[in-house]
């Protein structure tokens, strides 16, 4: 559905049809100077008017643009991962647009998006952002509230992939799978003592003091005054080290604890 109108900040996209093409050239060359060179955007709409409008637009604005007519094509473009914005039109052929923000998401695309609708209830635009969109601008909208989104996505740090698994040395932590190993042979570890290694292990090369333990690995705020944890380090210590030529878990006395490789 196309929805274009025009008015005092600048065109806007409504249910009269394209009345103005044009793109306020005053908003466009104050976003085109935050604009840094070579970012892309992917515009997925199906309505031929509605995307010429936006493509022109963005690209006087500064940016590389391509443009997906159908959900498919959409997708695929989508997981080609070269873009920093995706604008994702919320009702599309082959392909609802929430549908392939789902899609995207579960192939590891983090690229931001922002949807573009006609449906702007309050229930809709929450069924926009829990499908994984960064932002949904209902229509109409003015374009140099859409350029300033844009800028509002693009200032946002991309994400950081999250650690799967830690290593030092020979020695290896899968933390989705719950595992440790070393030079290939597999430690069986109890949950504690399996979260007392991911903290060493964490903090490997680093001098981990008996406080440091005792709240990132026991929660505790206080010093229970038992030997809580000189028995697990012994216990972890005799599960990593004792078959093997280089000990990694070494005992840094008067200050605590050290997990390091042999240099």
């Amino acid at each position: 559905m196309m929805l274009v109108q025009t008015g005092g900040a600048g065109s806007r996209i409504g249910a009269a049809g394209l009345d103005a093409p044009k793109v306020d050239a005053r908003a466009c060359a104050i976003t085109a100077t935050r604009t840094i060179p070579g970012m892309r955007i992917l515009v997925i709409e199906d309505d031929a008017e509605t995307a010429s409008y936006l493509v022109k637009g963005l690209t006087e604005s500064g940016y590389t643009v391509d443009r997906a007519g159908d959900g498919r094509e959409g997708l695929f473009m989508a997981t080609d991962g070269a873009y920093d914005v995706m604008i994702v039109d919320r009702m599309l052929p082959k392909m609802d647009g929430l549908a392939i923000i789902r899609a995207a998401r579960d192939a590891g695309v983090a690229t931001p998006v922002l949807v573009l609708s006609a449906l702007d209830r309050v229930d809709e635009r929450v069924r926009g952002l829990k499908a994984g969109s960064d932002d949904y601008l209902p229509k109409p909208f003015a374009f140099a509230e859409l350029l300033a989104r844009i800028e509002t996505l693009l200032r946002r740090p991309p994400p950081t992939q999250a650690v799967t698994s830690l290593t030092v040395g020979d020695l290896t932590m899968d933390l989705l799978a719950r595992t440790v190993t070393r030079a290939g042979q597999r430690i069986d570890l109890q949950p504690r003592e399996f979260k007392l290694l991911e903290y060493l292990m964490r903090h490997a090369g680093q001098v981990v003091t008996r406080t440091m333990l005792l709240e990132g690995v026991w929660d505790y705020h206080f010093d229970p005054q038992t030997n809580v944890i000189d028995v697990h380090i012994s216990r972890l210590r005799q599960k990593i080290d004792r078959d093997f030529a280089e000990p990694l878990l070494h005992t840094v006395r008067g200050a605590g604890y050290c997990l390091r490789a042999a240099a």
